[in-house]
């Protein structure tokens, strides 16, 4: 008997999280193994397309107004109504808000199997993280989308037994492109004569976290690329990315003088085409989860400058593939791209290394393999305690 999986995705915006529930929701559905479901708590954004084009044509949204209000203890015994009908066996957050919303539900429905997740490693304010810590204690597991995010759970009072490290998988077709060199500069009115650094990061502010604010840490990387231009004067800057913050940070390029050589050009429809023109890709993040972008730019085969936080030294090695600098240290990774923009021999060198290195460890085949693992375990433990509906031996099937 197969078993009934629901993804639950926070909004269809284009952020990491969101593109790892999505790509997921298409990987367990192409795998066959179980029925797949999806649920949101705002059925807005780019992504909702993608997710119709998989056939998920009327996604049951449960919008919440607060988490603190009668209107979301409605919305919660609406999601458990929800589950209870459809016999989901499984369900799946994503996020914070999902997370608690979701396994609140979940609990409510008794629903066998309940997943929450850990996809980023910046501290919350203490009554965001009493009110999460509830929601991990409801799931039977909390995936972690790498080991530092995992042993962060674990110091925060998480049983070890109960965090799983999942990493993030990569569509290899998500950064192939076909788009000649010259045709991409056209269209994104760039330079021809120029050596390309890029950076993939929303300019969002952060305003849960302590101290609100750009979180992705553009300043940084802009003051680099000031230091990197007076070393590789045919240094451009490509800033791919939208968000509440992006005035003021062309406003500080024009501050430092390179707004002539910085490109803002806002979401990056063709990732591929944009990482295919691009020399040397950079992540300057104050705090991370596991970048997305980060294996992005190692599966074009790019070099890549990151700043260690997260899980950026589980996917970098440096001096192989790339380089990693500490948070805020724009002298460091100002020096590091400079250096491969002026030996490209050894940044092409490093980018196959990269290319290499995701292949192996970061497919999207990988992780549906461990996602779809950690369903089996759970679902015949849950089984086997008496609480489970499915076959003990459905996986088989």
């Amino acid at each position: 008997m197969r078993y009934n999986a629901l993804q639950l995705i926070g909004s269809f915006h284009q952020g990491g999280s969101e593109r790892q529930a999505v790509q997921l929701t298409r990987l367990l559905l192409e795998s066959g193994r179980c029925n797949v479901s999806v649920a949101t708590l705002d059925r807005s954004g780019v992504l909702l397309d993608e997710i119709n084009r998989l056939g998920f044509n009327d996604v049951p949204e449960f919008r919440l107004n607060s988490f603190y209000d009668l209107h979301a203890a409605r919305q919660v015994r609406r999601f458990a109504q929800y589950l209870k009908k459809h016999d989901i066996d499984v369900v799946h957050t994503h996020d914070f808000y999902t997370n608690i919303f979701g396994m609140a539900g979940a609990a409510l429905a008794r629903v066998p199997v309940r997943i929450a997740s850990r996809r980023e490693s910046a501290v919350r304010p203490a009554s965001q993280r009493f009110v999460e810590r509830s929601a991990y204690r409801a799931a039977h597991a909390v995936v972690a989308n790498c080991e530092e995010v995992r042993q962060q759970l674990i110091r925060e009072g998480v049983p070890a037994q109960k965090v799983r490290t999942i990493y993030n998988g990569l569509d290899p077709a998500r950064v192939q492109s076909q788009v000649d060199r010259r045709e991409i500069l056209k269209t994104l009115n760039l330079p021809e004569q120029a050596r390309f650094v890029t950076i993939m990061a929303n300019m969002r502010a952060h305003v849960q976290h302590p101290e609100p604010a750009c979180l992705k840490d553009h300043p940084t990387f802009l003051r680099a690329a000031q230091r990197v231009h007076e070393k590789v004067p045919d240094a451009a800057f490509i800033v791919a990315g939208e968000g509440e913050l992006k005035e003021a940070t062309q406003e500080l390029a024009r501050t430092l003088g390179i707004a002539e050589r910085t490109f803002f050009i806002g979401r990056c429809k063709d990732v591929g085409a944009v990482l295919s023109i691009s020399d040397v890709c950079v992540l300057s993040s104050r705090s991370e989860g596991f970048s997305n972008a980060i294996l992005e730019y190692m599966a074009a085969g790019r070099p890549v400058v990151s700043t260690d936080v997260g899980g950026a030294r589980e996917a970098i090695v440096h001096g192989e593939t790339g380089y990693l600098v500490p948070a805020g240290d724009h002298k460091r990774m100002g020096d590091h791209i400079a250096s491969l923009l002026l030996e490209p021999e050894k940044a092409r060198s490093m980018g196959e290394r990269g290319r290499q290195l995701v292949s192996e460890k970061f497919s999207s085949m990988k992780q549906l393999q461990n996602v779809e693992s950690l369903y089996n375990e759970l679902l015949k433990l849950r089984w086997v305690s008496g609480v489970q509906r499915v076959d003990p031996n459905y996986s088989k099937r």
